[in-house]
């Protein structure tokens, strides 16, 4: 598919997606507590390099800069998320004025500019005091949750009109409660715990879509959930229910609630030993009809029967062929299958792709360019795989690009670019790329020039 032959709707949302550790920096101003990420990206040995989000983009002091280079960039909206250690620098209590006033005039900025903003209320960077409770893994922080919920959307909800309560619940659970590599960083190989705080980040999900709803007249709510298109690595009957099993752990347990009122049958079963405390009226809180379903899509997975320590018995299979400096394959008809299959499967309202992005090496030439042709065709092909999917019924109403500039990217520090933005971090200049550039064209209804 030609660039010039992209098929979009008038009222389509072409936007770039941000999360508050990744660049704001200032981690002790004006009343800002620590959160799980600054405890985790200071441990030694968890972040490449000793890197920390610290100071990162410093989006905290330049917002008014990076506002302007999204306008540059044609961007209609702005994905960002809340710091709740702003908020609350304890997580709960007396609320931290000057943190909400950040975001206020975050928001005013946006709207002057003709952006809107997407305002994404958890992003990873719990408040380090609640996890010192137990974090995700106690029942009160469903509370604590919706308080929060309820100081920001009072705040913004007259100005802000599309909120994501969630980015990626299975990340934030398996990552940092199962496995370790991610803040905060409890390697305990038990599911329970992830199924557990998924579970408990499910129901504060639930409980906050209607408080959302009655101090943000008119917005309409969603979550974001990472998902992959699955295929068996060979026609193996055992492949084959490999790669439903996976797809059961990484989408249907998490779609499933949300759509369905219910986790899995075929999971449940198979996490017999491993199944968290649920209360009556859980999954009817957890199905709050929502408006629209995020999704973060960067590549397939291909998995093989294998017996593994959590009991999926699988195994991912690498592939050949092109991959992006995360080691990622780079392949857009799973983000078509994926889009389609949600809008048949599911009763979702609407879709958007809330991250999609690639990392690359990235260099600065002598003349101060970044020519980032392989993000440019990557970004041209997934863009050309959500044109197809609209065509063949997907309700996809748009799509946010990862990332608006270079970032902390969590466990790999500063190693690995996504932006279309590059940060040079000794001096915090901005450079848009290539893929910038091809961004604007796109969002803008240009055809790229030679198409």
């Amino acid at each position: 598919m030609e660039r010039n032959q992209l098929q979009f709707p008038q009222d389509f949302i072409w936007g770039t997606a941000t999360a508050s550790y990744q660049i704001e920096g200032a981690v002790s101003e004006d009343g800002r507590g620590p959160s799980i990420w600054d405890t985790f990206s200071q441990t030694p040995g968890k972040v490449k390099n000793g890197d920390t989000g610290a100071v990162a983009a410093d989006h905290y002091h330049r917002w008014r800069d990076d506002i302007q280079l999204m306008k540059r960039l044609n961007a209609s909206a702005y994905r960002f998320s809340i710091a709740w250690p702003r908020i609350f620098p304890t997580g709960r209590g007396q609320v931290n004025q000057p943190g909400l006033d950040f975001y206020s005039r975050l928001v005013d900025g946006l709207l002057e500019a003709g952006i809107t903003p997407f305002v994404t209320l958890y992003h990873w960077d719990l408040p380090q005091a609640l996890e010192d409770e137990g974090g995700w893994l106690r029942r009160g922080i469903v509370d604590d949750y919706v308080a929060y919920v309820d100081t920001v959307s009072r705040a913004l909800g007259d100005r802000v009109k599309y909120w994501i309560t969630f980015n990626e619940p299975w990340v934030f659970t398996w990552l940092g409660y199962v496995f370790g590599i991610h803040a905060p960083g409890h390697a305990t190989g038990l599911p329970t715990r992830a199924l557990q705080a998924t579970h408990h980040c499910y129901v504060a999900h639930g409980r906050a879509v209607p408080v959302i709803r009655a101090n943000a007249p008119g917005a309409e709510v969603g979550i974001t959930l990472n998902l992959s298109h699955i295929d068996p690595a060979s026609n193996r009957p055992e492949d084959i229910a490999a790669a439903r099993r996976y797809d059961g752990h990484l989408n249907r347990w998490y779609l499933d609630p949300l759509f369905r009122g219910a986790y899995p049958e075929d999971m449940v079963e198979h996490y017999r030993e491993f199944l968290p405390e649920i209360e009556p009226g859980d999954m009817e809180t957890i199905a709050a009809a929502i408006d629209f379903l995020g999704v973060n899509y960067y590549s397939r997975t291909v998995v093989a029967d294998e017996p593994d320590q959590f009991g999926l018995k699988l195994k991912t299979v690498p592939q050949e062929g092109e991959h992006t400096a995360m080691g990622w394959e780079v392949y857009p008809e799973g983000l078509y299958r994926l889009l389609v299959r949600l809008g048949r499967e599911y009763p979702v309202r609407a879709l958007y792709v809330t991250e999609n992005g690639a990392a690359y090496d990235d260099v600065v030439t002598p003349e101060g360019h970044v020519h980032d042709e392989q993000r440019v065709s990557y970004l041209h092909r997934h863009f050309a795989a959500a044109s197809r999917a609209i065509a063949d019924g997907a309700p996809l109403k748009g799509y946010f690009v990862w990332s608006l500039m270079d970032n902390f990217e969590w466990a790999e520090g500063y190693d690995k670019r996504f932006g279309i933005i590059y940060i040079d971090y000794q001096t915090q200049e901005r450079i848009i790329k290539d893929s910038g550039y091809y961004f604007a064209q796109i969002a803008a209804g240009v055809p790229s020039p030679g198409d």
